[in-house]
């Protein structure tokens, strides 16, 4: 019963990038157990009004959730769409390890009208990482991600009788999408990524800090300029530096108004528990033990050069994260049948779900057009 406390520690923490906060856990009071009862009754009246208004009901739709047997262990993933016939899109989350299931069937809402919305647990995050435990760790690797989620495409066409998937990727998701598409793209109509990472992963925390930098001397706000100076470029010697930099990019794109969203959607999504959102969360440590190392040294010809599927990169015009510069490099330096690169004013590394109308008016007109309608 003191999970709920728990999380919010913990989101806390991630948000600000502080250490300090793992000091703080034994200083906080602990709720009784009255104060958690009547907290949960609430969380459970908001999940059933969210489990009946965000229902499919139109007569062709889709609504599934299950686990299913991706690279030998069980996966969770949900199938939802208005309309069985329309293009399955697969959403490939960001993170490393922050699965967008826990909160997605608010974020991707409008989204069914046009396509049937898939997303994925990945290995070693949300209730995947719950179905399996933290002993799955050590397969927790691109490759073997890479080939979970060509196995999945695989899948999703032979059950939902598709010729071929669309494929969107987010942030560590755009590595992870770019490696899947060049393995195998007889499986894809086009590769859409947004807060894309481009074909020099080292190269991104560089010129992200700079940008930040940039951002906050043109705000005129000392602070920032303050606390980014002192930790200085990277390298960084420890976490610190890193924290500091995400914290103002937060901020200034308006992250930190939208990440604690993702806690309380998660908390009253239909079907949930404390322990799942316990593993989300969880998932978001293992996987960026084990994953961000080995995106410093992903190969960069990997991730640029030849495509077989037309590419479209949709990126908030402000992104401090994966910074826009470099996504609009990475378009221009690759050779596809059909490619653009789109920017969402007004966003930033989150522009996918903070500016959703505005990226699914991108899909519609640039996207759909592609897939066969059934």
């Amino acid at each position: 019963m003191k999970r709920v406390s728990a999380i919010s520690l913990l989101l806390t923490c991630a948000l600000s990038g502080t250490p300090a906060c793992a000091q703080d856990t034994a200083a906080r009071p602990v709720p009784n157990i009255a104060e958690l009862q009547k907290l949960d009754t609430v969380l459970e009246f908001v999940r059933r009004r969210n489990a009946k208004d965000y229902a499919i009901t139109a007569p062709n739709g889709i609504d599934e959730g299950k686990y299913v047997e991706i690279g030998g262990i069980e996966q969770w993933i949900t199938i939802r769409g208005e309309d069985r016939g329309n293009p399955v899109l697969l959403f490939l989350h960001g993170g490393p390890g922050d699965a967008t299931n826990p909160w997605g069937f608010a974020g991707f809402r409008t989204w069914l009208r046009y396509f049937t919305v898939v997303q994925w647990d990945q290995r070693g995050t949300g209730r995947t990482l719950g179905k399996t435990g933290p002993t799955i760790g050590p397969t927790i690797t691109i490759d073997r991600m890479t080939r979970d989620g060509i196995e999945l495409a695989e899948m999703l066409r032979r059950t939902l009788n598709q010729d071929r998937i669309i494929l969107v990727g987010h942030s560590w998701g755009s590595i992870l999408g770019v490696l899947m598409v060049k393995t195998r793209p007889d499986l894809f109509y086009a590769y859409v990524g947004t807060g894309q990472v481009a074909a020099d992963p080292t190269r991104n925390y560089t010129v992200a800090y700079d940008e930040v930098l940039k951002a906050a001397k043109r705000r005129g706000d000392q602070r920032a300029v303050t606390e980014l100076e002192q930790v200085g470029p990277p390298p960084w010697p420890d976490g610190r530096g890193y924290g500091v930099q995400r914290r103002w990019a937060n901020l200034f794109e308006g992250a930190d108004r939208f990440l604690p969203s993702t806690l309380g959607l998660a908390l009253s999504a239909p079907g949930y528990t404390a322990r799942d959102v316990n593993d989300w969360l969880s998932g978001q440590r293992l996987s960026a033990e084990r994953l961000v190392p080995q995106t410093k040294a992903v190969d960069s010809a990997a991730l640029g050069g030849e495509f077989a599927i037309p590419v479209f990169v949709i990126q908030g015009a402000e992104d401090f994260t994966t910074p826009t510069s470099l996504a609009r490099g990475f378009v221009a330096s690759i050779h596809a049948p059909r490619k653009a690169f789109v920017t969402i004013e007004g966003g930033g590394h989150f522009a996918v779900f903070m500016k959703s109308d505005a990226f699914l008016n991108e899909l519609v007109a640039r996207v759909l057009p592609l897939a066969k309608r059934r």
